[in-house]
């Protein structure tokens, strides 16, 4: 959530690098932006609520700018509200993403002696910073350490000051990058919003604070104020894979390369698929878990596993692990799943497990986050930056990693692989526009007005079911709930009216007769059945056809529904890419 940017060097457009940085770091989710800059010894700051996608700012030009997209917080979505926040010199400023917990404890200490405009907790460590710094006659950056000791929660901040053109970023929780060019260095909250000036990085840990200038970068720790020797990483990718090329938004654009993503994996993770499998072999108690999409695929994860390998998986929602953590032992491996690998629900456990020294690994789409950097075991899924706020590739990633991990579980590697290759080609034909004209976009048509859809699985479905359910209702804004097939009786078929529709998943395996048996259920009370399925039905009043390709079939369906919710989402008029409310990463509680 938020994001964060900051330039000092050379170029005199710092004010259009930040604008276009931020641009960048709109899929994080966000509310209101502001952009910061030095001219004559002071910050002149131009903020906004709303959106900054067709943005433009009339700040002069400078060589030192800095920029903020806010989530509200402490405070309502205001003009004042938004960042930069200034102390009361007007030559300190900062953007701030987190929570100040003693946010009260704080303002109290500080309300005398400072005038206090907005309503945020980030205003404060403005004033806070000014009284270690002006009152009490220390270094800035002693003084930025001081103050970052003095707060409650988990944020990451960046401070300037006006008079030296220095930036200090600090953190514990939210992502940092500090980015290394030639006379000039900026920091971010992503690689993404880097790339364009630099492919070398240093990834800031929790408790350190960066000093960056145009000519240096100095790390040291908060707590003991000592130096550190910062690890450089060189960045692979390049900045177009983050741009939508010929596509009208990035989520279709993501949903259409998740074919070249499971390729990928097809013809080069074997070694370390295998490594993986190795590791799983090793753990009799073993544990899946993610926040949201992650956590539906974590549930898949667990059905493949003891469907192919006979092997029992735990999956856990990432905010609810906090109640496992008493019956982990040596015997124990906790799998972290995730697009970002940013997401405070699944930081706060791992770093308790790591506590616990119970080995973890790491399924995540971004090279460098925090999850990839502490986790003990990890696999980069290499889908490429995911813009759109709603993961789509990452998604798919990961269930092909996991269905090959299964296959590689019994020694059918290749066998899983045969398996993997045909649901790729079956994803192209998906993707096709007209298999698209002739069987989706009539039913956006049909579903567009619809107040509620329904989704029903069992097995494996299930799960596909619950993420289907929750692409259509994050992104099209209907509401949209999935349910196991066995359970309708035991309460949500009185939900069931005349044409209400109902997604039946309903793949050629073990629950293939059971789930049909639930649509006739429904279909008797009124309810609109879709089916997808291999071949088609007459309880169905609608069919989409999806091909059997084993346990990948999960992948064909979700293709389905992802390109359904995007239709939709369109249909009705709003934005794929960035839904209400939604943030990509969610870094705080």
């Amino acid at each position: 959530m938020c994001g964060i940017f900051g330039y000092v060097g050379s170029k005199n457009n710092a004010v259009g690098l930040t604008l276009e940085a931020l641009k960048k770091l709109e899929y994080r989710g966000y509310d209101s932006w502001g952009i910061g800059v030095e001219v004559n010894g002071r910050f002149i700051i131009d903020k906004h609520a709303g959106k900054i996608g067709n943005a433009k700012t009339n700040l002069p030009s400078s060589n030192f700018a800095f920029g903020h997209t806010r989530w509200a917080t402490h405070g309502g979505v205001t003009d004042i509200n938004a960042h930069p926040h200034l102390d009361c010199s007007g030559k300190i400023a900062v953007v701030h993403n987190g929570i100040v917990e003693n946010y009260q404890e704080i303002k109290n200490l500080l309300t005398e002696r400072h005038k206090i405009v907005s309503e945020t907790d980030t205003e404060l460590i403005a004033h806070l910073i000014e009284d270690y710094y002006y009152y009490k006659k220390i270094s800035l950056y002693e003084a930025v350490r001081q103050a970052f000791l003095k707060l409650r929660g988990l944020s990451a901040f960046l401070v300037a000051e006006t008079s030296s053109k220095t930036l200090i970023a600090v953190k514990t929780g939210s992502p940092l990058v500090v980015g290394i060019g030639k006379g000039e260095n900026m920091v971010g909250s992503d690689v993404n919003c880097l790339l364009s000036l630099t492919k070398n990085v240093i990834f800031i840990e929790d408790g350190q604070l960066a000093q960056i200038t145009d000519s240096h970068i100095n790390l040291f720790s908060v707590e003991t104020g000592k130096k550190i020797k910062p690890k450089v990483q060189k960045i692979t990718w390049e900045a177009t894979t983050a741009t939508k090329g010929s596509f009208p938004h990035f989520m279709l654009k993501e949903i259409h390369e998740q074919p070249r993503v499971l390729e990928n994996i097809s013809q080069n993770f074997s070694e370390r698929i295998a490594n993986f499998a190795n590791l799983l072999k090793r753990f009799s108690k073993i544990y899946l878990v993610g926040c949201g999409t992650a956590h539906y695929v974590a549930i898949a994860g667990s059905y493949i596993l003891s469907k192919v390998a006979n092997k029992e998986v735990i999956p856990v929602a990432g905010s609810e692990f906090v109640y496992k953590l008493p019956f982990l032992g040596k015997n124990t491996l906790i799998i972290f799943l995730s697009q970002s690998g940013e997401t405070m629900d699944i930081i706060e456990p791992l770093k308790k497990v790591k506590q616990k020294k119970v080995k973890t690994a790491a399924l995540v789409n971004v090279f460098g986050s925090t999850l990839y950097r502490l986790a003990d075991y990890k696999i980069w899924l290499e889908a490429g930056p995911e813009i759109c706020v709603l993961t789509t590739k990452a998604c798919i990633a990961k269930l092909g990693i996991l269905g090959l991990t299964c296959y590689d579980l019994i020694g059918k590697h290749d066998y899983g692989n045969q398996l993997l290759k045909k649901c790729i080609n079956d994803l192209r034909l998906i993707l096709n526009l007209k298999f698209q004209e002739k069987y989706l976009d009539p039913l956006v048509e049909l579903l567009y007005k619809k107040q509620h859809i329904y989704v029903i699985g069992r097995g494996l479905s299930y799960p596909i079911g619950l993420e289907t359910a929750l692409k259509i209702k994050e992104d099209s804004y209907i509401h949209a709930e999935a349910f196991s097939g066995g359970e309708l009786k035991h309460g949500p078929i009185t939900l069931a009216e005349k044409e209400t529709p109902y997604f039946v998943l309903a793949p050629s395996d073990e629950t293939y007769e059971a789930t049909l048996s639930n649509a006739m259920e429904i279909k008797a009370r009124g309810g609109l059945i879709i089916g997808l399925s291999e071949k088609p039905n007459d309880i169905f009043d609608y069919h989409i056809p999806v091909a059997d390709s084993g346990i990948f079939t999960m992948n064909t369906q979700l293709a389905i529904a992802q390109l359904l919710a995007y239709k939709l989402t369109v249909k009705r008029g709003y934005d794929p890419d960035k839904p209400r409310n939604l943030a990509k990463s969610v870094t705080v509680k």
